[in-house]
């Protein structure tokens, strides 16, 4: 694969995986977390906002490999 064509793709998956995730989080928020607490709140807010990095970083990972050799 290109690797333009391949940094075109991963940046598009990237994108995808922020607005996809965003929403999944914000909808899980409203439905779950309107009654509780300020620190259920913090808690549920600092790990899905950091636990969206893993996917992003599997993505990035297959960004920077190197394209394999042709025989």
């Amino acid at each position: 694969m290109p690797l333009r064509l391949k940094k075109l793709i991963g940046a598009f998956l990237l994108v995808a995986l922020v607005i996809v995730y965003a929403l999944l989080a914000s909808i899980f928020a409203v439905a779950r977390l309107s009654e509780s607490g300020p620190w259920v709140h913090f808690l549920f807010f600092l790990f899905s906002g950091l636990l969206w990095v893993l996917p992003a970083m599997g993505i990035i990972k297959w960004l920077m490999l190197e394209p394999r050799a042709k025989r």
